[in-house]
């Protein structure tokens, strides 16, 4: 759905408060898409973020946004005391700095520190997951009743809305209990990658121009598996004599992975990188591979489809958005036996089956722009901000006939 107000409204501008924990992955990237995009179409956007797992790229972009404030408050994954000093700071920045219209947090640590409130004037409060702690499946039972119940009593008492970034995800959710009707799905959105260094990305590899490439970009760590897919390209690097793996990333597994490697006997067909972003890597890659463990809508796959390129995932949060499978990519078991990937990774480098993949995923790769993301989250914001000005300062949660997307997005 086009939002009624879009780039270039006469409308009245937000003032919106933005904070996130985590700075790495989809849900830094996100958060900086949508302070910029918010920004241009003359929002008054302000940013929290935690130094304390910051990436020094992050920071500088984040800095560089131009937006009239930029603070730092100290925040930790894990439950600790230093919680409280964070739930304080926060909440003096959002008394101290104005009215604000709307709060958003982002990531499960922000979102319960922002949605966490004392008595007083209400200010809308919106969350965005990118992905439940829940949906970790290596949590366990106790940890999901935890955690499940935290998020129903916060999303019950404290949510005014919840934004989900794919189907499973909003899914998820009800299966925790959170109100359908403080929910939407608001799908991420991406700029087309530049097809400019898929030259440079495989000549720094040596790898041939007529070379098979399968490619991965994450994090590397537990939820992104990838060791799932070392062990699956030895299979398939027996099969399909010309190819050669690409990963682009950092983290904890690196050290462990590069061993893998190095004892794997096919040191000159991996190759290990964090030397290029994502949407510079992606357009030398003839197929993207994720065999992650969980996701709720990974940026990476919506920056393969949005640049053509076939996708073969595990059966995560929001694949079945992205791929159609056996079309423009394939969804895999989601599991650590890697037979089921091996086979697949096999079968799309078929030339045949890969250049039909390969025109499915060109004829799909408009459906994920950011422009659609910043619209309908800005639909959200001014639903919210309307009703507050209606209702005055002692409003209640809103009903959801304002929402575009409560039954999954457009």
């Amino acid at each position: 759905m086009k939002s009624p107000v879009g780039s270039g409204s006469a409308a009245v501008p937000l003032r919106l408060l933005e904070v996130l924990e985590p700075s790495g992955g989809g849900s830094g990237r996100h958060f900086l898409d949508l302070c910029r995009g918010m920004l241009a179409r003359g929002h008054h956007v302000e940013a929290i973020y935690s130094p304390v797992r910051a990436e020094d790229g992050f920071v500088r972009e984040l800095r560089a946004l131009g937006l009239p404030a930029v603070h730092a408050v100290d925040m930790r994954r894990a439950p600790a005391p230093s919680d409280l000093v964070a739930f304080r700071a926060i909440g003096r920045i959002a008394r101290e700095r104005g009215r604000f219209d709307v709060i958003h947090g982002h990531s499960s640590k922000a979102g319960a520190l922002t949605r966490l409130r004392l008595p007083g004037p209400h200010v809308p409060r919106v969350y965005t997951p990118h992905a439940f702690r829940t949906m970790d499946p290596t949590l366990g039972r106790g940890g999901r009743l935890v955690y499940g119940a935290i998020e129903s009593a916060l999303s019950w008492f404290f949510t005014d809305h919840l934004i989900t970034v794919s189907k499973d995800e909003r899914a998820h959710g009800l299966s925790l209990r959170v109100p359908s009707g403080r929910m939407s799905v608001v799908t991420n959105g991406v700029e087309t990658p530049s097809p400019d260094m898929a030259q440079t990305v495989r000549a720094s590899f040596g790898i041939p121009a007529d070379a098979f490439v399968y490619g991965f970009i994450g994090r590397l760590c537990a939820q992104k598996a990838p060791e799932r897919l070392l062990d699956a390209f030895k299979s398939a690097a027996s099969v399909v004599e010309n190819s050669h793996l690409v990963m682009v990333g950092s983290g904890e597994l690196e050290g462990e992975l590069r061993r893998v490697i190095a004892e794997s006997g096919l040191q000159n067909r991996i190759h290990l990188t964090s030397a290029f972003s994502g949407p510079q890597a992606i357009a030398a890659f003839d197929l993207l591979v994720m065999p992650s463990r969980y996701e709720a809508m990974s940026y990476v796959m919506l920056e393969a489809a949005a640049a053509a390129r076939p996708i073969i995932i595990s059966d995560v949060g929001g694949a079945r958005t992205a791929v159609d499978n056996g079309q423009n990519g394939f969804i895999v078991t989601n599991s650590d036996d890697i037979s089921d990937l091996a086979k697949a990774m096999i079968s799309a480098a078929e030339p045949g089956i890969h250049a039909k993949l390969a025109a499915a995923a060109h004829a799909r790769k408009d459906r994920f722009t950011l422009e659609r993301m910043l619209d309908q989250t800005e639909v959200v914001y001014r639903g919210l901000a309307t009703r507050r000005r209606a209702d005055g300062p002692n409003r209640q949660a809103p009903s959801a006939d304002w929402v575009f997307a409560t039954e999954g997005g457009s």
